[in-house]
């Protein structure tokens, strides 16, 4: 038997707007340009897209099933610039078909950097896509599908999920398959599904490639590729970005009418079908443990995370933005909370890689800079802002509380004598 498993990444960050030095605003986001951006992706892929899988659910009475990750600051942007590319990806849940993942909300890498605002993160995201769409994510899927044992580890003993989802990167797996289930080093119950890169990439990046020796890719060629899995695995996962139908694969590639096909390619053999990540995990059992000591990705040809954090630009912001972290939330202000938030998410980071490898075009889609130096500068002015911002936002609280804090005295320490003084602070979370 052979069940695909599709699994799309849905996600546009919130773009910084241009900021000088001589910028004293708070607005440090364009709404205009992210505004422009998510209608133009919404028509030409989420809106088509999502209609023609709806069509195929029906057709195939429910045998074709998918599974989504949505990060919180897309559901945003939808929910502001294109409600109707919302209320299909409810008709799309309502279905009984469609499987919703559960991702940092704001697509950062905070695993790596704060495991507290991690948690806190993911918390965010279930809660929203508990909201939005009545379900309440199983599988989890990091950012970048950025992965090792230490987060494997951490989900299953803090955030009770039943599978998390990676690469399968030919350095880990080695002489293994990633047509099968694993058991993450380290844990008992939770479950590792890991991408087919090979099927996966001739979809989202060799499709309308003419050089590449099988173009062009026929739904009943792909069938073939899935039909041969049987007898040496379960299911085959493919996972990719969703903008790769109808934007990175336009339209008169004939990516549609590949995806309108494959289906039903797929269904003749009697063995095949489709299943979300958590039908698969399920269904088939655990084949190895998988042993992932170093950090991985889904990202270049390295597969590991140098596109975020492999220079010397990106390793100080992404640093100085996380040492804000203590004081942003000490403040207490809701909306310097939201922004710092924000600002992790991983493709301003991304913005200011300088690396020159075979699939480098990759990371100039979508980008507003003209250099990675262009996309630094302006991070770091942002931030220095938001510095400043929180810094007085401290001394303001502090200017208040110090009146009252004479008049009870003083104990051993320096500390205020206070019949509260145990209380405990807690961290306000943005609306989402």
């Amino acid at each position: 038997m052979a069940s695909v498993c599709f699994y799309f990444q849905v996600h546009q960050p919130m773009r910084l707007r241009h900021y000088t030095v001589f910028d004293h605003h708070h607005n440090y986001f364009d709404d205009h340009k992210n505004a422009q951006i998510c209608q133009k992706v919404a028509n030409k892929c989420y809106l088509p897209t999502n209609r023609l899988l709806l069509d195929l659910i029906r057709k195939y009475d429910g045998r074709f099933k998918v599974a989504f990750s949505i990060t919180g600051v897309l559901l945003e942007q939808l929910q502001k610039y294109s409600p109707e590319t919302l209320s299909t990806f409810d008709a799309l849940a309502r279905t009984g078909c469609v499987e919703f993942l559960a991702e940092t909300y704001y697509h950062s890498l905070s695993f790596l950097y704060s495991r507290d605002e991690f948690a806190e993160q993911v918390n965010l995201h279930r809660q929203s896509i508990e909201y939005l769409f009545g379900q309440k994510p199983r599988v989890f899927r990091n950012t970048e599908l950025i992965y090792n044992n230490d987060l494997a580890v951490f989900l299953e003993e803090k955030c009770d999920f039943d599978a998390v989802i990676c690469e399968g990167a030919g350095h880990v797996l080695g002489f293994r398959s990633p047509n099968f289930v694993y058991r993450p080093k380290g844990c008992n119950h939770l479950r590792l599904l890991m991408k087919n890169y090979r099927l996966s990439d001739d979809i989202a990046f060799r499709f309308s490639n003419k050089g590449w020796s099988q173009w062009p890719l026929t739904a009943d060629k792909f069938a073939h590729w899935v039909n041969e899995i049987n007898g040496n695995g379960y299911m085959v996962n493919l996972f990719m970005d969703y903008e790769t139908f109808g934007e990175h694969q336009w339209a008169d590639t004939g990516i549609f009418d590949f995806i309108r096909h494959l289906p039903g390619k797929i269904l003749e053999h009697p063995d095949n079908s489709f299943k979300t990540p958590s039908e698969v995990v399920a269904s088939y059992p655990v084949m190895d443990s998988v042993d992932v000591p170093h950090v991985i990705s889904w990202a270049d040809t390295e597969r590991d995370i140098s596109a975020w954090v492999g220079n010397a630009m990106q390793s100080n912001a992404i640093h100085e933005l996380y040492k804000l972290e203590k004081q942003v939330k000490a403040c207490g202000d809701e909306q310097v909370l939201t922004d710092w938030r924000r600002m992790q998410t991983s493709d301003h980071f991304y913005y200011m890689c300088t690396k020159y490898f075979s699939d480098g075009d990759v990371h100039k889609y979508f980008n507003p800079y003209d250099s990675p130096y262009d996309s630094y500068i302006n991070f770091m002015n942002i931030l220095n802002n938001l510095k400043l911002r929180t810094a007085r936002i401290l001394d303001e609280k502090r200017k208040v509380s110090a009146p009252a804090s004479a008049s009870l005295g003083v104990g051993r320490g320096g500390k205020p004598l206070s019949s509260d003084s145990s209380r405990q602070h807690k961290d306000l979370l943005p609306a989402g």
